[in-house]
């Protein structure tokens, strides 16, 4: 009779065990969350930088040129539709990157510039509009006036944020880069 019993045990377990593993063998969660302790998830690339030398040639009284490659992160569209807070707190973060990158790469003070906002899309096949994120280039000029780059973003010392279609990322989301020109102060 134990004999019996213990065969009957062993049959449950052994069906148990067989149900496990055919369960593993089907869910390649368990096998996606093992590789992807193995190896990390590659990091957003960095997009080669802009070539404006024709539109920083056609400048009048332009001087030296800076290219700031901001870092990556959700960007601020025109075309989406925020809850003030959460746009608010998205302006504020594009701000604070924008004068943590002037200042770490000690620009500077200017008194007066054109800026370019170049956009690095994903790699996707539809056409971009770079004005579209005209909303985070403001924040990222707001952020280099909190710098100290520029005295204020008004006409007497900015001219733009012009938009520019840059080369595309290869891995990661959208990108963007502000180009600085310097200008002598007398041209208007």
């Amino acid at each position: 009779m134990a004999h019996r019993a213990e065969k009957k045990e062993f049959a449950g377990i052994r069906s148990r065990l067989a149900a496990r593993q055919a369960i593993t063998a089907r869910s390649p969660a368990r096998t996606s969350r093992s590789a992807s302790r193995a190896s990390p998830p590659p990091l957003p690339s960095i997009p080669e930088p802009p070539n404006l030398a024709t539109a920083i040639a056609g400048l009048p009284g332009a001087g030296r040129s800076w290219v700031l490659l901001m870092p990556y992160g959700e960007l601020l569209s025109s075309n989406q539709r925020l809850h003030y807070m959460a746009e608010y707190r998205l302006k504020k973060r594009l701000r604070h990157e924008a004068m943590a990158t002037a200042r770490a790469e000690r620009l500077p003070t200017l008194d007066r510039a054109v800026v370019y906002y170049v956009l690095h899309p994903r790699p996707i096949k539809r056409k971009r509009d770079p004005g579209n994120w005209a909303p985070t280039a403001k924040a990222y000029v707001d952020g280099l006036v909190d710098a100290g780059l520029l005295p204020d973003d008004n006409s007497d010392h900015l001219l733009g944020p012009y938009p520019e279609m840059g080369p595309p990322v290869k891995t990661g989301g959208t990108r963007m880069s502000l180009v600085i020109v310097e200008l002598a102060q007398h041209v208007v």
